[in-house]
């Protein structure tokens, strides 16, 4: 038998982001469930929660999806395409999936493309709620002898260096980088790209910190024309982070400018206003220190955060450190 991943592996893509901005254009309710998303995150980044619970918290979307089972079967007729080729060219009947997506969304796209074998991570597709663990690492290949005790692995492929467990038990075990099938043994995540990431992050950093200035900046002219100074807050974030979304698609991410793209970059930034909020409120109410210190303090804090944030939700270039995408090691995927 073979064993395959299935985002960025067959699927030229991650089945949960796609699902879930789908979604979110059809029920922009979902929004309201970003920010304690965002806040989960932050407290899985500082250890406090783990990636089961960041993820329930994500998957709350759901409760906002009327009727689950027509949103798949629209969500797999318009994305059914994105199944790569060179996997049709090779399937077989007896070919076993093995993905820490939820069960439930990858169910209908395997029914209609004939796979019979596909163990996921169980999410209760009302609610979000796990049943069980996630289906990832060493848990992938407990799945695998839980149905299968005598499984013996032909080939196994993936995009991933986490499911090297699984490699392990192969004949042969491929990465794939697109549509390109690389030994397992022989890929090395390229020393380049990890060099590309440090720039980016550091690009990222400078517009981070423009954009924590300019965020005062703005603050303190509109404050001139509106006595409230946390009304004037709010025109001077959102003009500051015009700014930053322009930084970030020319210099950081060098992506074009696009609407969807601005409005994602927004609620990408949710995590850093969370974060520089609570901040100030405590350095106010409890410390009473510097304000300018508050501010250093919530940029320090909120630029890996909101750096993360805009990889997943805004920008599509995702540079490999440990042979697979960051998105894949935070949210959607694993």
């Amino acid at each position: 038998m073979n064993i395959y991943d299935f985002d960025e592996t067959i699927y030229d893509s991650d089945s949960t982001k796609d699902f879930y901005f789908y979604c979110l254009k059809k029920y922009p309710k979902i929004l309201i469930s970003v920010p304690i998303m965002a806040w989960t995150f932050f407290l899985y980044i500082l250890g406090v929660k783990t990636k089961t619970q960041f993820k329930e918290k994500m998957y709350r979307f759901l409760t906002y999806v009327p009727d689950i089972d027509s949103a798949l079967n629209d969500f797999w007729n318009v994305n059914e395409h994105k199944v790569k080729s060179w996997y049709k060219d090779r399937q077989k009947d007896d070919d076993i999936i093995i993905s820490a997506s939820p069960e439930f969304l990858l169910k209908p796209i395997c029914e209609r493309l004939g796979i019979k074998n596909l163990m996921a991570s169980k999410v209760d597709k009302h609610t979000g709620l796990y049943d069980g663990e996630n289906c990832w690492g060493e848990e992938k290949v407990k799945r695998l002898y839980e149905k299968f005790p005598n499984a013996k692995c032909e080939e196994f492929y993936s995009d991933s260096l986490s499911d090297t467990p699984l490699a392990e038990l192969a004949d042969k075990a491929m990465i794939i980088r697109e549509n390109e099938l690389i030994e397992w043994n022989e890929y090395k995540p390229s020393k380049i790209k990890n060099v590309l990431v440090k720039r980016i992050f550091c690009r990222s950093l400078l517009s981070a910190e423009f954009n924590t200035v300019s965020n005062v900046i703005f603050s303190t002219i509109y404050s001139l024309f509106i006595p409230n100074t946390t009304l004037a807050f709010f025109p001077g974030y959102i003009t500051s982070n015009v700014v930053s979304y322009l930084l970030n698609s020319k210099l950081t991410f060098k992506e074009r400018l696009g609407f969807v793209k601005f409005i994602k970059f927004f609620i990408s930034y949710i995590p850093n206003f969370i974060i520089q909020t609570i901040i100030v409120w405590l350095f106010d109410n409890f410390i009473h220190g510097p304000s300018v210190i508050a501010y250093a303090i919530a940029a320090i804090i909120g630029v890996p955060v909101t750096f993360v944030f805009m990889k997943i939700f805004t920008f599509k270039k995702m540079i490999d450190i440990v042979g697979r995408p960051l998105v894949v090691l935070f949210v959607w995927y694993d």
